[in-house]
């Protein structure tokens, strides 16, 4: 074989093992290709189906089913009411579907619990078959401590769902003190000065102080003019 037939047969070897993997890459990126796409599937649709049905149809597609919450509606009890994603999205395999199910048709009237303590409001609403929802409390100046001054749904209504919010008095707010200006004073002077305002110092901290004298206050937390409460801690730092 001269030059020029090794020459030509080197580059038909070379021009065959381009193609064959050309081709090889190819089928690797159609494989992977398959093998994504295949583990989605579409979501169907289970909104108005029985709970078992729903879960049963989502398994069926390898997809699982989580219940996010229960109300009250015209559907049948335990019937799909929401579901999340929708129906015809594509999902992976193995992943949650979250559902919403009926409770059934309310037939539950919601009782006035404005007035009570909130002990007495929970006993009401577990008599009714209700439960607590969201709890809230604010400052009501002149009102005791723990009673119901608020509710959601109102008395009287029927509930979306078996729950009842309800807004707490928290009595009368703290009192409330501005902070003094107690830097420059000496340590006495200023628990003194602390002393008439309700307050006291948690913690003093001493310190090297060259431009301050010895005993007097060079710093304070919370600063002069702040408005806190009386349980605030309160630091000073006392020159050495």
């Amino acid at each position: 074989m001269n030059l020029r037939d090794r020459m030509e047969w080197l580059l038909r070897m070379s021009l065959l093992v381009f193609i064959l993997g050309a081709a090889a890459f190819l089928s690797a990126v159609t494989a992977i290709r398959f093998a994504i796409r295949g583990s989605e599937v579409e979501l169907p649709s289970v909104v108005g189906k029985s709970a078992s049905d729903a879960k049963a149809l989502l398994a069926s597609k390898q997809l699982e089913m989580r219940i996010t919450d229960r109300v009250f509606s015209e559907l049948p009890a335990n019937a799909v009411m929401q579901q999340s994603p929708p129906a015809g999205e594509e999902m992976k395999t193995g992943q949650d579907v979250r559902v919403v199910l009926s409770l059934g048709p309310q037939t539950i009237s919601v009782p006035s619990l404005s007035g009570e303590s909130l002990h007495a409001a929970q006993i009401q609403m577990i008599q009714a078959g209700l439960q607590l929802g969201e709890l809230s409390t604010c400052y009501l100046p002149g009102l005791p401590a723990d009673q119901v001054v608020g509710q959601d749904p109102p008395a009287g209504n029927r509930a979306a769902a078996p729950r009842v919010d309800l807004l707490i008095s928290a009595g009368d707010p703290p009192a409330a003190y501005v902070m003094p200006e107690l830097v420059g004073l000496n340590e006495v002077d200023a628990d003194r000065v602390l002393g008439s305002s309700a307050l006291h110092p948690a913690q003093i901290n001493y310190a090297p102080a060259s431009q301050a004298p010895s005993g007097s206050v060079v710093q304070q937390v919370p600063a002069a003019g702040t408005r806190i409460e009386a349980d605030v801690a309160v630091t000073l730092t006392v020159a050495q």
